[in-house]
């Protein structure tokens, strides 16, 4: 899943996504104080253009020129409270204690023997600051979607959870229904969802 697995996805329909912002994200943000944001896995940019119209300072991050450039086109009039940047997170990190909120929705991260890519991402965040982190429910998964690929092989919220250290609280670590319809072809009924903040 690099960057031209990416790239071929996004560039087979005109919109892969909805264009709304995630319900989990919606529901776990209102309320909290606009500061920066990091939105991983930023996709077409719905998210992180929700965050901008809150009041965030935004940076959405993606592995895919195609869908960069389409958040971008999307991002009228919000230029200057949104950044777009291309970056592979499983390689290189964010910048350390920088974003008030990391913001994960659905985004498959490989697990890693010493899990540099996941603590890389957790370290972005800043002390008082929120982690969001949600994913689709196993259960409503087959052992194996499209080009084989296993959802087992990827970070899930509960497994994020339990590898945070005494520097953070778990505010929400659960399994609950979707506020939306699932994306047509797919069976998704329940989230997984992982809220925690660092201490500061």
């Amino acid at each position: 899943m690099d960057a031209r697995f990416w790239d071929e996805r996004y560039g087979s329909r005109d919109r892969l996504f909805s264009g709304r912002p995630n319900g989990v994200l919606v529901t776990e943000v209102t309320g909290l104080p606009p500061g920066q944001a990091l939105d991983v896995g930023c996709g077409e940019g719905a998210d992180a253009l929700w965050l901008a119209r809150q009041g965030w300072q935004v940076t959405g991050v993606d592995i895919s020129e195609v869908a960069l450039r389409r958040a971008a086109e999307a991002a009228s009039g919000l230029s200057d409270r949104v950044a777009w940047a291309r970056a592979d997170l499983a390689v290189m990190p964010p910048p350390a204690c920088a974003f008030d909120l990391v913001t994960l929705q659905y985004f498959p991260l490989p697990h890693q023997p010493d899990h540099t890519a996941l603590r890389g991402i957790l370290n972005a965040v800043a002390p008082g600051g929120t982690l969001l982190f949600a994913g689709h429910d196993l259960a409503d998964l087959p052992p194996r979607l499209e080009h084989d690929i296993d959802p087992g092989d990827f970070y899930q919220p509960d497994e994020v959870a339990r590898l945070l250290g005494p520097d953070w609280t778990v505010l929400r670590n659960e399994t609950r229904p979707r506020t939306a319809t699932a994306p047509a072809g797919t069976h998704h009924t329940h989230d997984t969802v992982l809220r925690a903040q660092r201490l500061g």
